[in-house]
């Protein structure tokens, strides 16, 4: 690996299989790392194995190898088990979902060969097939437990990893529509990335799938898959295919490729598409920000602001504290207030692109009595899904004068 310091990585936790890369400022691309010297083996089995004899942690093959000759004990539904909340039997203890993803990480992050990863990674981008609500928290919290802070991970889909791979190429790869074909076997979906360029930002959509089920028979597969072809791509103009997943080659898909590659439309097919992307995305958004002008609609978008009026030095201010535009799990904020002459809590949640606004207020009952201005609360906002924003409220109390009550509200948001 070439880099050394302020390293930029994109790992693909993938349910079978993932992949690990980085960003290689030399060649001005991401480079997908083999788990094996001078092989083109990137991907590796998400698993890990805890050696009982050694208690030492082996993850992808290693693990595989010493579950079976050594007798290690094996986790092998990783992926499974950090979309849930349940602990897991490991020998005599539990291990937590988000304490086994901090393990694997670490085992990963090592095969870089970079002394102290964690302290030499700028940004470590961490994509998967869906985000949900469980899988956040628990790769948040192993982020963070191996040593990351807030601002040096990120984690995304596989469709804004697919959004960043592609607008990170040739602008002639992409200056028109680009279809995307996932495989799945014998499963296959097809998206559409489109943009409305007469809107400021450029807005980027990334259609509703269209899905299909191709025959395992070679000449049938390849027949079906060109009709599947002639239906969802019609006669709109496409820069460039992508191809991506297990279940397509090029020695049955004959005629099926003749029709990609028609109309000089460019055609790429690889698995390391998500991992690339996610490296993608780290060099986009913290050194070369050259998308300022897009916004990407995906599905994990937060489609409204919320915000409070307050008196902010001395004058009313409006106080932004949930923006628009960004995804839902990176929609976090806390910050304190002081209550004056009231004891609620008032926000407004306004629609993107929009000026019209929606008044919710939160009562704090058994709020301590006390003086005006005498209250101190803790508030913070943070989204658990596009659509759904949690409030947590804890009283500080003011000094020494009057202390924290230590009581807590909470309360729910639907936008």
């Amino acid at each position: 690996m070439n880099e050394i310091r302020d390293i930029l990585i994109g790992i693909d936790f993938g349910k079978i299989e993932s992949q690990l890369c980085y960003y290689d400022r030399k060649a001005k691309e991401p480079v997908s790392l083999s788990m094996k010297v001078g092989t083109s083996q990137y991907e590796f089995p998400t698993c890990i194995c805890r050696s009982m004899e050694q208690d030492v942690w082996y993850f992808g093959r290693e693990a595989a190898y010493y579950a079976e000759e050594q007798g290690g004990v094996l986790i092998e539904d990783l992926y499974d088990i950090c979309r849930g909340s349940k602990a897991v039997q490991v020998g005599p203890e539990e291990k937590k979902p988000w304490e086994l993803m901090g393990i694997f990480l670490t085992r990963v992050l090592k095969a870089l060969g970079t002394v102290e990863p964690v302290k030499h990674t700028k940004c470590l981008v961490i994509t998967v097939e869906r985000l949900t609500g469980n899988m956040v928290e628990n790769l948040q919290k192993a982020c963070e437990k191996i040593g990351f802070s807030r601002e040096n991970y990120m984690l995304q889909d596989y469709s804004e990893s697919f959004y960043y791979y592609t607008l990170c190429q040739k602008q002639e790869y992409w200056s028109r529509s680009v279809g995307w074909y996932a495989f799945d076997q014998d499963y296959i979906r097809f998206r559409r990335l489109s943009m409305t360029n007469n809107t400021k930002p450029v807005l980027v959509t990334l259609e509703k799938p269209v899905c299909a089920t191709l025959s395992a028979e070679t000449a049938k597969r390849d027949m079906e898959f060109y009709r599947f072809i002639q239906d969802t791509l019609g006669t709109t103009m496409y820069s460039s295919i992508l191809l991506t997943g297990n279940g397509f080659h090029q020695e049955w898909a004959v005629k099926s490729v003749g029709l990609l590659c028609k109309h000089q439309r460019k055609v790429f097919y690889g698995n390391n598409l998500f991992a690339k992307g996610a490296c993608y995305t780290a060099k986009e958004r913290l050194e070369d920000k050259n998308l300022r002008r897009y916004l990407y609609l995906s599905d994990a978008l937060v489609k409204y602001n919320i915000g409070m009026e307050m008196m902010i030095m001395g004058s009313p201010a409006y106080y932004p504290i949930i923006q628009a535009g960004k995804n839902w799990y990176e929609c976090r904020t806390v910050f304190e207030l002081i209550l004056d002459d009231t004891d609620q809590l008032t926000f407004f949640i306004s629609p993107m692109q929009s000026n019209d606004k929606q008044k919710v207020s939160m009562s704090l009952p058994g709020l301590p009595p006390r003086p005006n201005r005498t209250t101190r609360l803790q508030v913070c906002l943070e989204c658990q899904s596009e659509t759904v924003c949690k409030i947590t409220v804890k009283d500080m109390g003011f000094g020494e004068m009057y202390p924290s009550s230590k009581k807590m509200w909470t309360e729910t948001i639907q936008a």
